[in-house]
């Protein structure tokens, strides 16, 4: 049996035999059964949802980091280094925008954002800060799960990706996935995780217009009515790093209506015309 409950800022998320402290960055006991593969940072101000969300990755075999304001998420970040965040857009006080940026800026680990609003400015917003995915309240937690799955599955390169110390080359690009490195004629790109997937998806099929629909299916594992305006943040996140005009893209092409194609061609002729 597991039950999950808030003791001021410190969840707590008892396992069978063990309990496991979360929130104050610590762990009081590990579970003796291997159930400990993933951490994941819970930021919301709602002890209900906390406590709720606690149990639904706790039940998987995860161990979440609860937080109910910004300050201790920082910190939780910082002591339990977490493999992907699920944040609140309204923090009371604070703003879910302000920590996404901050996490943004300290990781490439995905990001999910959970907002009540449905509006599209504020999840734009929330997806240009730097978060991967979003969700809207009410959401199922089936789908929640899949999503925290979908990300943590594709985060990363395989046994065999490592094994084989996969390259892949496009024009400028160069892209060593076993050490999860992506440079532009020499200059290291900061990809997130998921400008990393992207961007390795559509090296592996240059100069082919990739569909919409399996662009999403492939780097999100789910193709919904917002993955597709999450797709056209992303790009534009992905313009800016690898453009020298992102309002004129020479290497990332949208074909309205069928797809993304990505151009090598253009990058290596301008490498031959200069001097």
């Amino acid at each position: 049996m597991r039950l999950c409950r808030l003791d001021g800022r410190v969840a707590v998320c008892m396992l069978r035999h063990s309990t496991a402290v979360v929130g104050s960055g610590h762990l009081a006991q590990e579970p003796e059964r291997e159930l400990v593969r993933h951490k994941i940072l819970l930021v919301d101000d709602d002890p209900d949802t906390i406590d709720l969300l606690m149990f639904l990755v706790s039940r998987t075999g995860m161990v979440g980091l609860a937080a109910r304001d910004v300050p201790t998420a920082l910190t939780l970040f910082e002591a339990e280094h977490p493999d992907l965040a699920i944040v609140d857009l309204g923090l009371g006080p604070w703003s879910g925008l302000d920590l996404v940026s901050a996490l943004r800026s300290r990781s490439d680990i995905p990001i999910v954002l959970v907002t009540a609003r449905s509006s599209d400015d504020d999840k734009v917003r929330g997806l240009e800060a730097g978060a991967d995915d979003y969700l809207v309240k009410p959401f199922s937690h089936r789908e929640l799960l899949a999503r925290i799955r979908a990300h943590l599955r594709r985060g990363r390169p395989t046994a065999d990706e490592r094994a084989d110390s996969v390259v892949l080359r496009a024009g400028p690009l160069l892209m060593n996935v076993a050490q999860h490195s992506a440079a532009k004629e020499g200059r290291s790109l900061n990809l997130t995780a998921t400008e990393f997937r992207l961007l390795r998806y559509l090296m592996g099929r240059a100069s082919t217009v990739v569909p919409t629909a399996a662009i999403v299916k492939e780097v999100w594992g789910h193709d919904d009515p917002g993955a597709r305006e999450i797709l056209r943040v992303t790009l534009y996140r992905l313009r800016r790093k690898l453009e020298d005009d992102p309002r004129s893209p020479r290497l990332l092409h949208t074909v309205p209506g069928v797809g993304v194609m990505l151009n090598p061609e253009i990058g290596e002729a301008a490498e031959a015309a200069s001097p």
